[in-house]
């Protein structure tokens, strides 16, 4: 059975804000839940992408096994279901586990449970299910408060205006974390930066589906990292977070010639919003190449106030709205409908990524000619091609799986990653004193200038590295 929903996530003090706000119908059905979940103690399940719980709901048992995983507030996953008589886990041939994991199965342990209240509401094709529970694992609880919405008949796009009317009356935000991730996100040390995961792209898969798939792995790595910089200020999560919105920035541009113009609006406002987190990671950046200790204490105090700024942007409702509308425009945009491109969507991806490649390389080949003598801003350029490339590389890494690929493919990433670095470094420099000066700071001295002549001379060793690596994809 596949299941798709649609999970926004809130602060368990709004809860109650959104069940009385009269925007679901009727006394809904109250149902205390209690859920473990059993795995090994290195977590083979989890690892494999599956996740095992034996539910209570009043008397009744239900084992569920899911396989799978989440976008970004969608969740498109198979699932096998069954009654069970007690807390016991039954693992038969039914299932895909036997067959896929065998002997290790005998190894299987119960690692946590999550108690939760759930209020269902069934209304115009959709079922809305308001969970307010905990998360425990030994001594340590997390709090859970999410609305799920299911489409159950009718035109999918309701999902989503309801949504927005949710949006609207509470602070919600796409969830990204299954109750199954939280836990074992419980067990393991404190939540740290995510960096992006490999995209899962499977064998004759079609442009148009890559694109859905690439698009949702970058919404979740945003999600992931955002409340680390909101709640501790975590320097490597900002990092990340902008990360995930340049890879899908570049996404979008990668596959213009599927969506057309109907990205730039979507583009303009992640545009702002990495603008809106980029102050503080130029901050971060300055302090950490920085030896004078006055100039390092005013930029600390500055860095402060950049990430106010900075997760004041991701709270926003233009933040919040902007999340909700991608979810809706990757799932249901009108460029999946578009007759004028229907033969580049269901284009198999694999031929869409070579020629695709192929472009972007050529595009780096030549920015890069002379690359020791380049002024600052083609230099500029030269980096975001490179870092365009990279990402579009990764991006469809999994397409080019074979031995002799996979070792071309590390090659490659590999020389890249190292010139983007040379770039990378070359334009900290460059930019720390447009920093300085909006800092009020331009009498003091820019820091490091002094290494941009070794720099600019790793960069073209670099770009000479990358150029004699081979295509993987040819």
């Amino acid at each position: 059975m596949q299941e798709v929903e649609l999970k926004l996530e809130l602060a368990p003090d709004d809860a109650d804000a959104l069940a009385a706000a009269g925007l679901f119908a009727g006394d809904p059905q109250v149902i205390h839940q209690q859920a473990t979940y059993y795995d090994t103690p290195d977590h083979a399940l989890a690892k494999a992408g599956f996740s095992l719980r034996i539910r209570h709901d009043g008397t009744a048992r239900t084992q569920t096994i899911k396989a799978g995983g989440t976008t970004a507030g969608l969740f498109v996953r198979s699932e096998w279901e069954m009654p069970v008589s007690d807390d016991v886990p039954v693992l038969d041939d039914a299932t895909p586990l036997p067959a896929m994991f065998g002997d290790v199965l005998a190894k299987i342990i119960p690692l946590f449970t999550v108690e939760n209240q759930r209020q269902i509401w069934l209304q115009d094709g959709i079922e809305i299910a308001l969970d307010r529970g905990r998360v425990l694992a030994g001594d340590r609880e997390a709090t859970v408060c999410e609305v799920e919405l299911e489409h159950k008949e009718g035109d999918p796009a309701a999902l989503f205006a309801l949504a927005r009317r949710i949006a609207a009356s509470v602070p919600v935000a796409p969830g990204v974390l299954t109750k199954a991730e939280r836990g074992y996100r419980l067990i393991n040390a404190a939540p740290s930066p995510t960096k992006a995961q490999r995209v899962v792209l499977t064998p004759g898969i079609s442009a148009g589906e890559a694109f859905t798939v690439i698009a949702q792995a970058c919404l979740r790595q945003f999600g992931l990292n955002a409340p680390l910089v909101i709640d501790h200020q975590d320097g490597v999560a900002l990092h990340q977070a902008r990360v995930a919105l340049r890879r899908l920035r570049s996404a979008l541009t990668i596959f213009k010639p599927i969506l057309g113009d109907r990205r730039e609006p979507i583009s303009r406002h992640l545009r702002w919003l990495a603008g809106e987190l980029g102050k503080a990671r130029d901050l971060d950046v300055l302090i950490g190449r920085t030896t004078d200790d006055t100039l390092r204490d005013r930029l600390i105090t500055a860095r402060a106030e950049a990430y106010v700024v900075a997760s004041a942007a991701i709270l926003s409702q233009r933040t919040r709205s902007l999340m909700i509308d991608l979810v809706e425009w990757i799932a249901l945009g009108a460029w999946q409908g578009s007759t004028a491109e229907d033969d580049l969507r269901h284009m198999p991806a694999r031929e869409f990524a070579a020629g695709t490649l192929d472009r972007l390389r050529r595009k780096v080949k030549r920015g890069g000619r002379n690359l020791a003598d380049l002024a600052d801003e083609p230099r500029h350029d030269l980096r975001k091609s490179a870092k365009k490339l990279r990402y579009a590389a990764e991006f469809f890494a999994g397409l080019y799986d074979r031995k002799k690929e996979r070792r071309r493919r590390k090659r490659f990433i590999s020389a890249l990653a190292d010139l983007q670095d040379e770039l990378g470094a070359l334009n900290d420099i460059a930019a720390a004193p447009q920093v300085l000066r909006s800092l009020g700071l331009e009498s003091e001295a820019s820091p490091a200038s002094a290494e941009r002549k070794a720099l600019l001379q790793a960069a073209d060793e670099a770009f000479d590295g990358w150029i004699d690596t081979k295509r993987f994809w040819r």
